[in-house]
This record gives structure tokens, C-alpha cells and sequence, in this order.
């Protein structure tokens, strides 16, 4: 169980780390508030262990579904491309960063942006899959334990972001906040782009039948 509980650590260290619309809409909740990573990992609770319930009870298969990963891809480009918008909106003025981020909590956000990701999806289809079986061969205790230590990875890391972001314009004042929100409203308005382009991809195939 110990070998497995290290390995899942590393595999779920190595997805949770890598860049992705989590990363920069942490960076931009962190500028504002301190334990936004907190919030936006509970958020990313909620949707995420009912999705390894029903993974394990033989719904993954649902994900690799052409029209699932569709309308997925559509709504998570289409949500991207908001925020994207509203941050370099709010990018403009630190008051309009402020009411953005009261707008939306974090909480709110860790929902939306991992119901909305076709990547994460498709990630417990397939990896997380693998992973969530071998935990449910070796017993419902090492099930738990690999669910919790894979959301573990996921709060520490987010909190360590949004405390770097909060820090930095503390210290910096609100000239990096404005930076920070720029580059992470640039960076969602190209993952929104790079979701609705592979959805309109898929759609081309599916109308043209190639």
C-alpha cells in the first residue's frame, strides 16, 4: 500500500503542478485574498470526489464520449474566455480588482473551473481511472487514503500559489497585482481558446463525417 500511496503522490504531484487555468486563476484570486488556494482546492472538492465515486463505479467511460467531451470543451472555453475578459478588465484599476474578486469567491470558481476542464475529465477517465482501481484492489482504507493525499496535493500546492501571489503584491503593491492579473487574464483567454478550438475541431469532424 505504502508503494502505491508514493507512486499515486508523484503522478498526482506531477498533473497538479502543471500549468493550467487552475494555476492562473489561483495567481489572480491570490493577489487578492490570501487563502484563496484553500478555497479553490474546496472547490475543486466538491466536484472532484464525487467524480472518483463515479469513475470507480464504471462511468468513466462517459467522458471519451465525442458529444460529452464536446459540450465540456465549449463550456469550459466559453467560461475561460469570461474570465480571461474580466481580469484584464479589472487589470485596469486595483478597485475594479477588488470588486471582481468579492464578485466571484474562490470557492465558486474551484467548482466551475474543474466541472468546465475537458482535460481534468479526461485525466480521471484514463489516469485517475487506473489509479482509483489499484487503490479500491488493495482495500476501501486505501481508497480513502489515495483520495485524500491526491486532494492534499492539490490544497498545498494552490494554497503555496495564491500565498506567493498575496505576498508578492504586499509587498510590491498594487503595480505586481496589476501584472499578475494581466498575465493570468492572457493565459485563460489562450486556454479558453485552445478548448473552444479543439471542441470546433471535433464539431468539424462530426458535421463533415471525416
Amino acid at each position: 500500500m505504502i508503494t502505491f500511496l508514493l507512486k499515486a503522490t508523484a503522478i498526482s504531484l506531477s498533473g497538479v503542478m502543471a500549468p493550467g487555468p487552475m494555476t492562473a486563476a489561483t495567481l489572480a484570486a491570490g493577489a487578492r485574498r490570501r487563502h484563496a488556494g484553500a478555497m479553490i482546492a474546496l472547490g475543486h472538492a466538491v466536484v472532484e470526489f464525487p467524480l472518483m465515486l463515479i469513475i470507480i463505479a464504471g462511468a468513466g467511460k462517459l467522458f471519451e464520449i465525442e458529444s460529452v467531451k464536446l459540450g465540456i470543451g465549449l463550456t469550459g472555453g466559453a467560461f475561460l474566455l469570461l474570465m480571461g475578459v474580466q481580469l484584464l478588465t479589472a487589470a485596469g484599476k486595483a478597485a475594479d480588482a477588488a470588486k471582481l474578486s468579492d464578485r466571484r469567491h474562490p470557492l465558486l470558481t474551484g467548482i466551475i473551473l474543474t466541472g468546465a476542464n475537458p482535460y481534468f475529465l479526461i485525466w480521471w477517465a484514463t489516469i485517475g481511472l487506473a489509479l482509483a482501481t489499484q487503490a479500491a484492489e488493495l482495500g476501501i482504507m486505501a481508497f480513502v487514503l489515495f483520495a485524500v493525499i491526491h486532494w492534499l496535493c492539490d490544497l498545498v500546492w494552490l494554497e503555496v500559489l495564491s500565498l506567493t501571489s498575496y505576498m508578492g503584491t504586499e509587498l510590491l503593491g498594487g503595480r505586481l497585482q496589476q501584472i499578475v492579473l494581466v498575465v493570468c487574464g492572457l493565459t485563460l483567454l489562450g486556454f479558453g481558446c485552445m478548448f473552444l478550438a479543439d471542441a470546433g475541431s471535433q464539431l468539424m469532424v462530426r458535421t463533415t463525417g471525416g
